[in-house]
């Protein structure tokens, strides 16, 4: 039996992680190497040295690469997806992880000399990279990763599981609540739930498979301010480990198709499947009747006929 890591030819399986070079997506990158797969660390230059200690402490550094990479910057991904087919062949999964938060409160309102309102930047650099930067990997930042591994993962042959490619974009709990007020954070998360509820007809079509892993309250450099006190209540907490796991396990079982796996400790759930089975209690029989029927009507058309431009 071929391993789920490994090709039908045998040769090890290529995996992409954005923002790989620390935290969550470091240890992502360490897993996946422990399974034997091909591991293709994309990140920011500044974590060069981080990315190089990584790498270096592989016994088989040659089944590593970094990329500097900013996942806001299509020209900067495309050639992330170049050099990792050179180098390997082909892509197999792509972690959208590389993520941010804002570092000012939505809610300041900064004006110039004349009393008048200024644009959030912060809220602007955070839409870029979590939403936009996922899209393009996946639109949270999620955006360009989603999309650049749908490409690439297309002409790839049939694996042994029947998928051509996995794909993993990083929510939050803050993708489905919205209760701790950090308005742009929360806002792009929501954006990643929704592009891989959107992407799901797609990738059945061109046979990939695109997951969520939604991580509860992970100790990293954006939890850095309220880590300590969190610890000191006893609240769970995950560790990297536990979120690297998940995102691993997620990405090589053939099962997972649309899943949304919630990570919260020592609680690992499936949260997409009840939510759509719950659908009658929560519209009410009589709404989620119209809403599948509405489904349906768009599975007839063969999806949604798009709008011309206007002039």
């Amino acid at each position: 039996m071929v391993s789920p890591v490994h090709l039908p030819n045998g040769k090890p399986k290529t995996v992409i992680v954005t923002g790989g070079a620390g935290g969550i997506g470091a240890q992502t990158i360490r897993a996946f190497y422990e399974k034997g797969c091909n591991v293709v660390i994309a990140d920011l230059p500044f974590s060069k040295d981080a990315a190089t200690q990584i790498i270096s402490s592989f016994t088989d550094s040659g089944r590593a690469l970094y990329c500097p990479s900013n996942i806001a910057d299509w020209d900067n991904m495309r050639t992330l997806f170049r050099e990792a087919k050179n180098k390997f062949g082909q892509v197999d999964i792509v972690v959208a992880n590389a993520g941010m938060m804002e570092s000012q409160n939505f809610f300041d309102f900064e004006e110039d000399e004349a009393g008048e309102l200024l644009e959030s930047r912060d809220s602007q650099r955070v839409l870029d990279v979590n939403l936009k930067g996922t899209l393009n990997s996946e639109l949270n930042v999620t955006n360009i990763p989603l999309r650049l591994a749908m490409h690439s993962m297309k002409s790839n042959p049939l694996d042994s599981d029947g998928a051509r490619g996995s794909i993993i974009l990083t929510a939050s709990t803050s993708g489905y609540f919205g209760g701790t007020g950090v308005l742009s954070y929360i806002a792009t998360k929501h954006g990643v739930v929704g592009a891989a509820r959107a992407s799901q007809r797609k990738a059945t079509e061109l046979g990939v498979r695109v997951n969520v892993i939604a991580p509860f309250f992970t100790p990293t450099y954006i939890t850095g301010g309220y880590s300590d006190e969190w610890k000191r209540r006893g609240l769970p907490a995950n560790t990297v480990e536990d979120v690297a796991n998940a995102v691993v396990s997620t990405s090589i079982d053939p099962v997972r198709k649309g899943h949304h796996v919630m990570v919260a400790g020592a609680f690992i759930k499936e949260i997409e499947t009840p939510r759509t089975a719950m659908t009658k209690d929560w519209l009410g029989e009589d709404i989620a009747e119209i809403m599948i029927k509405g489904g349906q009507f768009f599975d007839d058309m063969g999806g949604y006929t798009m709008p011309k431009p206007r002039e």
